[in-house]
């Protein structure tokens, strides 16, 4: 199985993608795509090196998880929640994502649960701490998505989003939704909600310099 027939992928051009109206064909293209993918070990992968700073990043960031409630969003086969529950037992870890195929690839020790980034099914102030990693650009609607991440945090609670730059576009084929992101583009959607809120340019390992492909933002929500 390769990616160009898991998302009927395209040759990505110099500028992103216009905006596309996510609607209910385009939810169960994004969603099969994933089902499908899910026995792709290699290129999605049920485990993932503690070591990489995606995960040192969101340890650092939200400090001590024990009893404390923890949203995966767009989780995958919940490889980073397999990480923190093993520093953090008692952490109350939930995955989300649009692909039941995925979730079934997940720890049983976490919640999971299917469900759209841009219609998280939580109530409001539910989760102390939430992240996306590489996530948010399969969420179509962008704006929507970082409003609902920001809803369902309590106030005071911490955001991690770590996801690819826009400058960057043309470097990877990409299906036909995805989306990459201005560094300034989502500190403005973050700050909306959130009382502090910083962006960073970010490797994979601690001892590479970041070749700004990936950009982290790091936020709190308004107490």
């Amino acid at each position: 199985m390769n990616l160009r027939s898991i998302f009927g992928r395209r040759r990505a051009t110099k500028a992103p993608p216009e905006s596309l109206a996510l609607d209910q064909a385009l939810r169960r293209q994004i969603r099969t795509s994933f089902d499908e993918a899910s026995a792709n070990e290699e290129h999605f992968p049920s485990t993932i090196d503690p070591r990489i700073q995606h995960v040192q990043v969101i340890l650092k960031h939200f400090g001590e998880l024990t009893d404390k409630t923890v949203l995966d969003a767009g989780c995958g086969k919940g490889r980073f929640a397999r990480v923190l529950l093993e520093r953090y037992p008692r952490a109350r870890i939930t995955g989300l994502d649009i692909s039941e195929a995925m979730l079934r690839g997940a720890s049983p020790d976490i919640g999971r649960i299917a469900g759209t980034l841009t219609e998280l099914p939580f109530a409001s102030c539910a989760f102390d701490f939430a992240y996306a990693t590489e996530s948010l650009e399969h969420a179509v609607d962008t704006v929507a998505a970082v409003d609902e991440l920001c809803r369902v945090l309590k106030p005071g609670g911490r955001l991690v989003i770590i996801d690819k730059n826009a400058e960057h576009w043309g470097k990877l084929e990409t299906p036909i939704w995805e989306r990459w992101f201005d560094r300034r583009e989502i500190e403005r959607m973050l700050a909306k909600h959130c009382s502090t809120v910083h962006s960073d340019f970010i490797s994979y390992w601690e001892d590479v310099a970041p070749d700004g492909m990936f950009i982290v933002w790091t936020a709190s929500k308004q107490r």
